[in-house]
């Protein structure tokens, strides 16, 4: 081996070049005496993956089980609001304020809810007879456990003050306007305000969120209700801990949605939508059933395709059972690394469904990259050779970009993620990719050597028996001759490239390569690409995250029917939040009232130290100091019926004869429209910095804040993580490959596509949430995938021109490409079927996945790679000197041997 210095190269640049084309030469003899270790023992590497499969898909069936805890898997793990609600319940028992601490979905504990809808035009408050009916047949179901039968009282959350049951104070007004309705009075005397209104018992109550769809009465000045649309009713269910509780709680929210069906087919005049607890992990796990069949279609499809891709109407070289053979390895390696997981405890959740896509993706790509190489070798060659030729050829690039996705999933899969369930789609991910690798060289690699034994020994690639001669043929029938003609009896049985007939090679050699390096179509491909950077730019100006759960959710789920009906009529008000005083205050001091008063600006406040403010200037009783404040807030206040229930918002403590006020409590309710969500994360943002910059020591909480608190960075962490490895991993091999602009190519390529499958998806309405992370995460790897074999073929192309280099480039690699992307958007379309928004978001990023990789690999870089560096002229200056050279040499021959011009 020797290096030619160029003029002007430094001895370092000559060191680089010589270490890179010895790693890269390494590496094609390490494969390539693994190709022939292979095909020498292909029983032994065909066996091998088979048996593990079978072992570990017995312990898949055996040891399969749901992760039932959606929190967990869906909420950030480390955040601020886990700590804030274990300070908050330390405090004050949160199972006895989540009937205070309303939020939309993400009520903790048990219960059941129902939102009762009437007509439109009607006013449900008419209702009130029909809706206490429905009530009372809550309270009355009966649930057996063990022989014993437990009813709504006998597990409901209980007041403090009478050890009665927790419910909501709808009720209460109903129970007033059905009297009301009794007595012959009209339903106007019984006065119904909104947000506030005042109870019979002289209680002031927050009714926001069970009174929706509300018009009030022109000009009133204490808000009176003219008409509403909508209650919402929840039923409170105690949390012991214990799991008998539990089961008995499961078992009356079971019944409760139950019952709500039946009520709502004996009560035509209402529409009930009913939720419990456990509703959203049922309607979560769903879209897992509603795939499977669809996913098996997908199966199908892909198998047709890849078959299909696969095949020639040369019946020696066509190989559509290797095909089909490709697409079952990537499918037993999946079933063997799902049988890890759950053999190492794993539980599986429906955002998993993604990975049998993405396996297939990039399994795929290197089943077609080797059936490229087997067409790339000699037909003279013997078939083991030409099998290690072909892992020679393929198995470098497919090596770095396997290498690559282990690495952007294995930093998904770090401690730096932090929601669960990417984590642990990243920790399988990375066990399929490494499956994924063995089975492509083991299994696949033995299924290569027995085609190519069988295409040595010219049996017929279909039917597996021996192609008969020409003179044979010539007497046989046409539709016989169609079947078992191998495309070249007249011709050389071993002339130069007979793959060369092959459909999508002989489409892109023989018109797509000259139509898309043609001059006049170059402008147009230009302008595509500014429309689509300007799109994609749009789109990514306009990114939301996705921290409503309803779009993991089968999409005809009750859950989000719920929550549809609810965000229609119950948003007005955002979800309460707690506001925590948890250090001793001087509430009689003045300032401390104005900084109170400060706080809770611009909220609906449910406050005992408002209306205890409010009691003092009624009695016009002075309260400024601490013996009298806390005196009459003990002695007269708490003890008013309509304030009683104000003790179990303050925490006292006595130090000898002195009693001290060390923790208290009052909620806070904003005036929020139809995007909930969004504006409960901007108000958690604007109140927790005053914390730390008031006087007052305090803290927020909603069980809604679990869910949300910097779920935008949580969410998108992963996948700047793994775009930071690998754009770090492209870098520092930049002096490690063998051309360095082949990485500085390949890294503009991936950005481009990244960033366009980023603004596009975000323009087709789908949220940043955990499936489409995930999927930008594999958008990274698909595009190293496609792209990087096509940029070095051409950054390492010696053609006179930068345009017969690219058409090069695609006729050695296009064909694996567009078999790949055609199989794997094929693959997606039965997901458009299945009604989860779940699917829909991994349809709609997988399939801007493919196809911005496909209008990259074959319309914007074989258009781009013309005009811009590597330049070849070097190259053909280079063969210039050659040929010059050898002349020279041929003419001092002929001079010093006159005699044998003749042999020359």
């Amino acid at each position: 081996m020797c290096f030619l210095r160029r003029p002007g190269a430094s001895a370092g640049w000559i060191w680089w070049r010589m270490l890179r084309q010895v790693i890269h030469r390494g590496l094609q003899s390490f494969f390539y005496k693994l190709g022939l270790f292979v095909s020498r023992h292909p029983v032994f590497f065909l066996t091998v993956p088979a048996v593990l499969t079978i072992i570990f898909g017995f312990s898949l069936l055996n040891r399969f089980q749901p992760d039932t805890d959606l929190e967990s898997l869906v909420a950030p793990s480390h955040s601020l609001a886990k700590i804030e609600r274990s300070l908050a319940s330390s405090l004050f028992s949160l199972d006895q304020s989540k009937s205070q601490l309303y939020s939309d979905l993400h009520t903790p504990g048990r219960y059941g809810r129902v939102i009762l809808l009437s007509k439109p035009g009607g006013n449900i408050l008419h209702q009130a007879d029909v809706i206490l009916q429905i009530h009372r047949a809550v309270l009355e179901m009966k649930v057996n456990y063990k022989g014993y039968n437990y009813t709504f009282s006998h597990l409901c959350v209980l007041r403090n003050q009478d050890k009665k049951c927790v419910l909501d104070d709808i009720i209460s007004v109903l129970e007033d306007l059905r009297q009301a309705a009794l007595s012959n009075k009209t339903t106007a005397r019984v006065q119904v305000s909104y947000p506030n209104t005042k109870l019979k018992d002289g209680r002031s109550s927050f009714i926001g969120h069970q009174l929706g769809g509300v018009m009030e009465v022109p000009n009133s000045k204490d808000q009176r209700v003219k008409s509403a649309r909508a209650i919402q009713i929840t039923y409170y269910l105690q949390t012991y801990g214990s799991v008998t509780q539990d089961l008995i709680g499961e078992k009356w929210e079971s019944e409760f949605c139950k019952l709500m069906h039946k009520m709502q087919l004996d009560h035509q005049d209402l529409q009930l939508y009913s939720l419990a607890s456990f509703s959203l992990w049922k309607d979560f796990h769903q879209t897992s059933l509603l795939a499977r069949g669809k996913i098996l279609v997908s199966l199908m499809l892909i198998l047709l395709t890849a078959t299909l891709s696969s095949s020639m109407k040369d019946c020696l070289r066509s190989k559509p059972f290797l095909g089909l053979l490709g697409v079952l390895t990537i499918c037993i390696s999946s079933v063997t690394a799902a049988g890890i997981f759950f053999i190492t405890d794993g539980k599986y959740n429906s955002t998993l469904l993604g990975i049998p896509f993405f396996a297939m993706g990039h399994g795929t790509k290197g089943v077609f990259e080797l059936l490229s190489g087997w067409r790339r070798t000699r037909e003279n060659l013997p078939f083991k050779d030409r099998v290690a030729d072909a892992y020679s050829d393929v198995m470098v690039s497919y090596t770095m970009t396997s290498s690559l996705y282990f690495i952007a999933f294995g930093m998904g899969a770090s401690p730096f993620t932090n929601i669960e369930a990417v984590k642990v789609f990243c920790q399988n991910m990375c066990v399929s990719i490494l499956l994924n690798y063995f089975f492509i060289f083991s299994f696949f690699g033995s299924c290569l050597v027995f085609a190519g034994q069988l295409e040595q020994n010219r049996y017929h690639s279909i039917f597996c028996c021996k192609i008969p001669s020409a003179e044979y043929l010539d007497r046989k029938p046409v539709w016989f001759q169609t079947m078992m003609n191998d495309g070249h009896q007249h011709t050389s049985h071993h002339e130069t490239d007979p793959y060369q007939h092959h459909f999508i090679q002989h489409f892109l050699r023989e018109h797509y390569n000259e139509w898309i390096t043609n001059i006049y179509v170059k402008p147009f491909v230009v302008i595509l690409y500014l429309i689509y950077a300007s799109f994609s730019f749009m789109g990514c100006l306009q990114i939301n995250d996705g921290a409503n759960i309803i779009n993991l959710l089968a999409s005809e789920s009750p859950s989000v029917s719920y929550a549809l009906i609810q965000q229609k009529y119950f948003s007005n008000y955002s979800p309460v939040i707690g506001f925590y005083i948890y250090e001793p205050l001087e509430y009689w001091n003045g300032t401390v009232q104005e900084d109170l008063k400060t706080l809770s600006q611009g909220f609906n406040t449910v406050s005992w130290i408002e209306q205890y403010y409010q009691y003092l200037r009624a009695g016009n009783i002075s309260a400024t100091n601490k013996s009298d404040f806390i005196s009459i807030l003990q002695n007269s206040f708490l003890k008013k019926p309509e304030f009683q229930h104000f003790k179990n918002d303050i925490i006292f403590s006595k130090t000898g004869d002195e009693n001290n006020i060390i923790a208290s409590r009052l909620y806070l309710v904003a005036r929020t429209s139809e995007n909930t969500q969004r504006e409960a994360v901007e108000l958690l943002e604007k109140l927790r910095p005053l914390s730390l910059i008031q006087s007052i020591k305090f803290i927020v909480f909603n069980p809604t804040f679990v869910f949300m608190d910097h779920y935008s960075l949580s969410v998108t962490m992963p996948v700047l993580i793994s775009g930071f490895g690998i754009l770090l991993m492209l870098i520092l091999t930049f002096f490690l490959v063998i051309h360095p602009l082949g990485n500085f190519w390949l890294i503009l390529s991936v950005t481009s596509i990244e960033l366009g499958v980023l603004g596009l998806m975000t323009l087709w309405n789908v949220d940043m949430d955990c499936i489409s992370i995930l999927c930008l995460i594999y958008t990274l790897n698909f595009a190293i995938d496609h792209c990087a074999p096509l940029l070095y073929t051409f950054v390492l192309a010696t053609e006179h021109t930068r345009t017969q280099c690219i058409k090069n480039s695609l006729q050695e690699h296009g064909t694996a490409i567009l078999q790949n992307v055609s199989s794997f958007l094929i693959g997606l379309i039965p997901l458009l079927f299945v009604p989860s928004n779940l699917t829909f978001t991994l349809f709609k990023c997988l399939l801007l996945a493919g196809s911005c990789t496909l209008l990259h690999c074959f319309v914007i870089l074989p258009v781009f790679l013309t005009f811009f560096p590597p330049s070849k002229k070097h190259h053909k200056k280079k063969k210039r000197a050659k040929r010059k050279e050898r002349e020279e040499i041929e003419c001092i021959e002929i001079q010093e041997n006159p005699d044998h011009v003749t042999a020359v």
